[in-house]
């Protein structure tokens, strides 16, 4: 089993920043996909960013250049540095990954950007 703990959400103010974490713990051996997903009210999940096996990054291409996944894995945690928000990045971030073909979730943490 992997467990998955997200937290760093919260409000912040158009043009603001900030960085949330997953721990990963549990069984965390060949664990190939780590990523980040977002599901705003109405709006199906979609996927924000992910880093895959030897560090290959993928984006959605309305964060590119704003967001950057990161993962240190002497602590078993990966990272969403989140910059220039806008309301449209307003959501519920869940942290995603994959282990021998079996995907894992976090319970989610809240972003909100407003004035």
């Amino acid at each position: 089993q992997v467990q998955l703990v997200e937290s760093g959400g919260g409000l912040v103010q158009p043009g603001g920043s900030l960085r949330l974490s997953c721990a990963v713990s549990g069984s965390i051996f060949s664990i190939n996909v780590m990523g980040w997903y977002r599901q705003a009210p109405g709006n199906q999940r979609e996927l924000v960013a992910s880093i895959i096996g030897g560090g290959v990054e993928n984006y959605l291409d309305s964060v590119k250049g704003r967001f950057t996944i990161s993962r240190d894995n002497a602590k078993n945690t990966v990272f969403l540095r989140m910059n220039s928000l806008n309301t449209d990045d307003t959501a519920v971030y869940y942290c995603n990954v994959w282990r021998s073909g079996v995907s894992y979730w976090g319970q989610g943490t809240q972003v909100t950007v407003a004035s």
